[in-house]
């Protein structure tokens, strides 16, 4: 992006009537072009609502840190150069740079680190904070020839390194892959001495550029993709299984294969972090299932749900996929080394993001392989993303209703041993909370995302609720599946948020959940902020058959003509504990 777009997308920017998506920058260097450039990124994420960017005193990191809780922001910023650990370590302060003062400059960096590390973490209880350690060269500081690292040096890096990892570790922090910041932005064109000096400005716009949509992407609540599916032959692994045989498919550097097994290896990682993966492939059942049970395939058959095989169009496949999956389209990948193969799934499945295996060309593999890490890719892994695939083969072998069993819907749910742990506010934000919030679409009351800002406004109301409801049965435990937000007064109470994942269906969690929400509050009547939209019928159901019609918005329930029509729950419901 260029400074003269990024003006023009702050021209276009929502009237301040709307509400503002507001992020602190905290950094100790002039923020000019950068601040005008992060805003222009934020304005991209958040099209709906005006992006402010406030910047705090010069030279000031620590202090602009600690006035988060003050500034009223949605996320925080901290951009962290080498002179914010010591002056000396930057071109702006003359405070020598003599050998006999490397071990004082060393010493002070340790402690300005330890300070940075907990003024951040301090600020990180308020609001998500994106941040990046020092991204400009080292100064010639060293008495070592600029080919050879020295010990100082080294130190001094480990020192930093030290701290990042510290930092990664917090939940609510989020720092920029240097890595990637290398290679979109050369270290060699970083540095702008000249601005620097008259300034106080360190970056070339070229490396603002690349720095502000990495540090906007960091503090942005992204929807990592749901589910994976690939095809085996030429993708999972190199030939055609059906006219090779078992035997006959490698993906090993003896046969120069070594980037199916690459993919593979990536594949089953998103697998164990919760990616849901399934395969489409033209292909004898007997011969695939013959190579899962007799050659050490990198990716096992376990990790795999459902095995679609045969010789149908792909497309039904995928449908077959997505319905065993209960996703939407625009929720997975399919990846496929045939381009008509692709194009045919496409043309089914216009929201599905179609990728081609690009065999025979290792680098472009593995950028393929790049791709899905940043497709798939999740800033931390939480209890949920283990257990997802187990409970969804459960469900899949489990009577949906009753009435597949041989026996009626009661019977069946008062033999599940379902039990309800809710946990009502507590201060906090649970980042399960969130994630159901911003990826739930179909059991979705209004389809109305949140930031964890606002969610922590909820959290700290005395005049509000926030539910968080975890469900496991006889058959195994789904994790946390439902959050309800909202307000309550008198005998009424106002329904705001409302998401529960498509895995709880079908077992009244969400009549239970109204219910323990009338008995808390002992309410007489609930008003829910209904909006239908696209993506929400099982929310559109359920209500049209409490009510006994279509919903309105809002929508109205009398607790008591709720409690008479409501068909019997059988949970046991316990409220967490917390320390």
């Amino acid at each position: 992006m260029k400074l003269i777009e990024a003006l023009e997308i702050l021209r276009r920017a929502p009237s301040e009537e709307a509400g503002r998506f507001v992020v602190s920058l905290a950094c100790s260097f002039t923020p000019l072009y950068l601040e005008t450039m992060l805003a222009a990124q934020l304005q991209l994420r958040y099209p709906d609502r005006p992006a402010k960017v406030r910047t705090g005193l010069y030279g000031d990191l620590l202090g602009n840190l600690a006035r988060v809780p003050e500034s009223k922001s949605n996320a925080v910023v901290a951009v962290i150069e080498w002179q914010d650990f010591d002056p000396r370590l930057g071109i702006r302060s003359l405070g020598g740079w003599g050998p006999e003062l490397l071990p004082e400059i060393l010493e002070a960096a340790r402690s300005r680190a330890s300070l940075i590390a907990k003024a951040v973490e301090r600020a990180s209880h308020e609001v998500r904070i994106g941040a990046c350690f020092p991204t400009l060269p080292l100064p010639p500081v060293s008495y070592a020839s600029g080919w050879q690292s020295s010990a100082f040096e080294a130190d001094l890096r480990a020192c930093v390194s030290e701290t990042a990892a510290e930092l990664a570790r917090l939940p609510n922090v989020r720092l920029i892959n240097t890595g990637r910041l290398d290679v979109l932005s050369p270290l060699g064109g970083r540095f702008d001495a000249k601005s620097e000096v008259l300034t106080g400005f360190p970056y070339h716009m070229s490396h603002v550029a690349v720095l502000a949509e990495m540090l906007a992407s960091s503090i942005q609540d992204s929807t990592p993709k749901k589910g994976l599916i690939t095809d085996l032959d030429d993708t999972v692994w190199k030939g055609i299984v059906g006219e090779v045989g078992p035997d006959g498919i490698c993906w090993d550097l003896d046969h120069h294969a070594q980037m199916h097994g690459v993919y593979q290896q990536l594949v089953h990682a998103l697998s164990r972090a919760g990616t849901l993966v399934a395969v489409a492939s033209k292909n004898d059942p007997r011969v695939v299932d013959e190579v899962f049970k007799n050659r050490s395939t990198i990716l096992p058959a376990e990790a795999i749900f459902p095995m679609e095989v045969g010789w149908g169009p792909k497309s039904e496949s995928v449908s077959r996929i997505l319905k065993a999956w209960n996703v939407g389209a625009d929720a997975v990948v399919f990846v496929d080394d045939s381009p008509m193969e692709l194009a045919e799934v496409k043309a089914a499945h216009p929201e599905i993001e179609c990728i081609r295996f690009p065999q025979d060309d290792p680098a472009a593999i593995y950028k393929l392989l790049e791709c899905l890490r940043d497709l798939f890719g999740k800033s931390e892994l939480r209890e949920e993303d283990k257990i997802r695939l187990e409970s969804l083969r459960r469900a899949s072998s489990m009577p949906q209703s009753g009435e597949d069993a041989g026996v009626g819907a009661d019977s069946f749910l008062e033999q599940a041993q379902a039990e309800l742990t809710i946990s009502f506010n507590t201060g906090s934000v649970d980042p399960r909370a969130l994630e159901l919030t911003n990826k739930t679409n179909q059991f979705n009351l209004n389809g109305k995302r949140h930031t964890e800002a606002s969610l922590k406004e909820y959290a700290r109301d005395p005049g509000a609720f926030l539910m968080v409801v975890s469900y496991q049965d006889k058959y195994g435990p789904l994790g946390k599946i439902a959050v309800l937000a909202g307000r309550h007064a008198g005998k009424k109470i106002r329904i705001e948020l409302w998401v529960m994942s498509c895995r709880a269906f079908s077992r009244r969690i969400e009549h239970r959940c109204l219910e323990e929400l009338i008995g808390r509050f002992d309410s007489r009547e609930i008003e829910l902020d209904f909006v239908a939209t696209p993506r929400n019928e099982p929310l559109q159901m359920f209500l049209s058959d409490i009510l006994g019609g279509k919903p309105e918005t809002p929508c109205l329930v009398r607790t008591d003509d709720f409690l008479k029509k409501k068909p019997k729950t059988y949970h046991r419901v316990l409220e967490a504990v917390h320390g």
